[in-house]
């Protein structure tokens, strides 16, 4: 540590004239790796200044100033524990430094350091050493008595305790090298340089020594001197002591001033807050008499008389309201002035809530112009008693009880009102309907005969219930609308009542809120008190409505698809209101009806019994699915496609699964006919109607349909060449068994001369006999409706066709230059078939 030191007084501190007392290695606390030196230094300069400073090491290996503390800011120094073993010790300036020293020897050298500095340079406060050994903060704690082993620390005390050690200056040292060269020797010569020095050193000693015989007399004068400096000095002392008492007296009486200056400034600045706060209670607590005078006989008949009661109106509710420090509630003027609040209030909320309990009552028996279906407005009700809307509002801030009063008066009145117009506009809309056949039992079922349909209404009848429907719809669009505009603004219902929410009491005893509540919870208040108000004003809507559309439904069973797309157009049109609301919940009832009639439907296709005695053609489900998707357009063309379209999957799932059990069922008419004729038909109608929804269950009915006809035209066309075929079968078997099919001629069995015994059995009038009569039979079996007998006897034609090259083939193969053909060609069966065909 003593080559650091060197190097930390050359490089640091000698070039600024300073002095390293003692230093120490220390790294930050719990950051040991980031080390750096803690020096104390002097000052070489009078007045000596102590200060502590932070050296850090650089990378190469330079010394640099990273802050530094006068010795006169240290305000503490706390070892942690008194263990001369412990290696941490705070230091606290304007804020707390945490080191931890390399070894125990520099700390306890840099405390105690710290400590003689500090006892020896502060005059006024020392900083405080906590939790260190008491022998570290002694003046002879360095001493050899104490055994302390640092020898070069020691060294350094020493010099302390005589004489603090002065390193010399630039002007000494050029002063010394100036009498080296005087002297002109080499510094090999190092023993003559020194006898010179001893030589003059002599020469200076006895000159000093004659100078002080020389001076004897001018020392007895100045020791004269002294002794007269002394006596004087104890005379000035004694003036000094007492020029100190009256100092003292002096200064125990400005304390007392002072102590009572700060009392009359504590005194000033409360009566200064005092008359502050009273007049912020009188400016809003005052009323003035202008104000009160309107509050006592309020007129309410003329604009003017209205803007003035309006605006003593909120003087009284911002007097009332006024944000006064419950211990001032206690002062005997202010509870009088309270009640007199309270007495004014009075007085305004009956005056308001007389007037307009007249006009509620009075404008509730406004009837208005009833014609036909329609609905009357009432925006001039509603425009005079605008005019009253800041009184309600003031009535609902200042007197619950009176706003609650009036407005049930105003649903009472006004609700019979808009009951007796409700009542007449769904009367009107019943007349326009009229009563027509009511239907007992659905009959508009997708499996009952299309004759029973013939007992529904037409298609202008439905319209006209459609029209009729939307009218009453559109008429009750605006009126709800507007009341529920009015209602919200004029009964301010989008504002929570203070009663709703936490509450503090204000001055006249009326609570306000203290807390806001999640914006959610408010919103769900509010249309919760909408809702309410409106179903008061309009209590009998929900069951017009349902009566309107029950007298619907028994007219027509197809009633829940239009008047489902009429209702949904509406309530988008309605938007968020009280009337969306309520078309709403009537939606959801219609479209569970929808649900119920395509279920019935359903049913019907499952129940369905295909007539026995008859032949069957196609099924009635399968043709009265054309009707039915026509009367279902208008809701295919709506915003509720969706719900039929999951509907229709259904349905024609339905179909396609029930067509081959019913078809199997009946007797009279091949199963293969019923369904090549039902599948055709269900394909060509989903063809038509173009229902994307529905292409996979048309891709399936088509596929279903040629399955149909190829298993019939298989199950009778049959093989009318029965024998030829039989004899090829035997020769095939053959073949099968090993023979060649150019040696099949030499069989016995099989010869050309059996050949053509069979071939002779079947020449070209006997194959157009037996195919007139399987026209016939073909004929018989399918239903004239379809139309698919040319199909059916096209398709056996090319089957004909198909099992005719068969045999030729097997012919030309089997035996070949026998020159043995059939005795009809191609063409001759091409002409059977036209003939036959043209001939029925």
């Amino acid at each position: 540590m003593t080559s650091i030191g060197r190097a930390l007084q050359k490089e640091v501190f000698q070039l600024n004239e300073e002095r390293l007392i003692t230093c120490c290695h220390v790294g930050k606390y719990l950051k040991k790796k980031k080390s750096s030196f803690l020096c104390i230094v002097s000052s070489t300069s009078i007045p000596i200044n102590i200060s502590i400073v932070q050296i850090k090491q650089t990378d190469k290996q330079t010394f640099k100033r990273k802050r530094s503390w006068a010795l006169a800011e240290l305000k503490s120094i706390d070892g942690h524990n008194d263990s001369t073993e412990a290696l941490e010790f705070d230091m606290y300036f304007d804020k707390v430094y945490r080191w931890s020293a390399s070894n125990t020897k520099e700390r306890q050298s840099f405390i105690h350091n710290l400590w003689r500095q500090a006892k020896k340079h502060i005059l006024k406060e020392m900083p405080t050493f906590k939790n260190v050994p008491v022998s570290w903060i002694t003046e002879y704690a360095m001493t050899p008595e104490n055994k302390f082993e640092n020898s070069d620390l020691m060294e350094m005390d020493n010099d302390n305790d005589d004489e603090d050690f002065q390193a010399i200056t630039e002007k000494e040292q050029e002063d010394l090298m100036n009498l080296m060269q005087e002297c002109n020797f080499s510094i090999g010569n190092a023993e003559a340089f020194m006898e010179a020095l001893m030589k003059e050193l002599s020469m200076l000693d006895e000159k000093n020594v004659q100078c002080v015989l020389a001076s004897e007399k001018q020392v007895e004068d100045l020791m004269k001197n002294l002794n007269e400096a002394i006596d004087e000095a104890e005379r000035l002392e004694k003036l000094l002591d007492s020029y100190d008492e009256i100092l003292c007296h002096v200064k125990e009486t400005m304390e007392k001033m002072e102590k009572k200056n700060s009392m009359i400034s504590i005194a000033n600045k409360n009566n200064q807050l005092l008359l502050e706060e009273l007049e912020k209670i009188v400016t809003r607590l005052n009323l003035s008499h202008k104000h009160q005078k309107i509050l006592e006989d309020a007129d309410f008949t003329t604009p003017s008389g209205m803007k003035d009661a309006v605006e003593a109106g909120n003087a009284l509710k911002e007097a009332m309201n006024s944000d006064i420090d419950k211990a001032l509630l206690q002062l005997s003027a202010v509870q009088e002035q309270r009640r007199r609040f309270d007495k004014y209030k009075e007085m305004f909320a009956r005056s308001i809530s007389r007037q307009l309990n007249n006009l509620f009552i009075h404008y509730g028996n406004y009837k208005g112009k009833l014609d036909g279906i329609s609905m009357p407005l009432h925006g001039n009700i509603h425009s005079d008693l605008g005019s009253y809307t800041d009184l309600m509002h003031w009535l609902k801030v200042m007197d619950q009880k009176s706003y609650r009063l009036l407005k049930n008066v105003y649903t009472d009145s006004f609700g019979k009102l808009y009951e007796t117009n409700l009542k007449n506009l769904f009367e009107s809309a019943r007349e326009k309907i009229g009563v027509m056949l009511t239907l007992t039992s659905p009959t508009s079922l997708l499996g009952h005969d299309r004759d029973i349909w013939s007992l529904e209404i037409s298609a202008d009848d439905r319209k006209k219930y459609d029209t009729i429907l939307d009218q009453v719809l559109t008429q009750l669009e605006p009126v709800c609308l507007q009341e529920q505009m009015f209602c919200v603004n004029f009964f301010q219902l989008d504002v929570l009542s203070p009663s709703s929410k936490n509450t503090l009491t204000t001055l006249d005893g009326t609570e306000i809120s203290t807390e806001v509540l999640p914006q959610r919870k408010v919103e769900k208040q509010v249309n919760e008190d909408v809702r309410n108000m409106m179903m008061n004003l309009f209590s009998c809507l929900k069951s017009e409505l349902d009566n309107l559309i029950e007298h619907i439904k028994r007219q027509d069973s197809f009633y829940c698809m239009y008047v489902l797309v009429r209702l949904n157009d509406h309530v988008m049109s309605a938007k968020s209101s009280f009337l969306s609301n309520t078309i709403g919940s009537l939606l959801i009832e219609v479209k569970r009806s929808l649900d119920q009639f395509m279920y019935n439907q359903i049913e019907s296709i499952v129940e369905y019994k295909p007539p026995r005695k008859a032949k069957c053609g196609i099924l009635a489900y399968v043709l009265n699915l054309e009707e039915f998707a026509t009367h279902a357009d208008c809701l295919l063309k709506s915003g509720r496609r969706a719900d039929l379209e999951k509907w229709y999957t259904r349905l024609v799932d339905t179909m396609i699964e029930y067509i081959a059990i019913h078809a199997n069922e009946h007797n009279k008419t091949p199963s293969q006919v019923i369904k090549m004729e039902n599948y055709h038909h269900l394909y060509s109608l989903l063809s038509q109607l173009k229902i994307s929804v529905l292409d996979s269950q048309r891709k399936e009915a088509k596929q279903k349909y040629n399955e149909a006809l190829q298993a019939y035209v298989t199950l009778y066309f049959g093989r009318p060449l029965e024998k030829l075929n039989t004899f090829f079968e035997g020769v095939q078997t053959r073949v099968a068994s090993g023979v060649k099919m150019s040696e099949v001629s030499y069989q016995l069995a099989f010869n050309k001369h059996e050949l053509r015994k069979v071939i002779q059995q079947y020449p070209g009038s006997a194959v157009k006999k037996g195919l007139e009569a399987l026209y016939k039979k073909v004929e018989k079996h399918l239903s004239e409706e379809e139309n698919l007998l040319q199909v059916v006897w096209r398709a056996m034609q090319e089957e004909f066709i198909r099992q005719y090259k068969m045999l030729e083939d097997l012919i030309q193969q089997c035996y070949p230059g026998s020159l043995i053909n059939l005795e009809f060609a191609i063409e001759d069966i091409l002409r059977f078939f036209s003939d036959i065909a043209r001939s029925h």
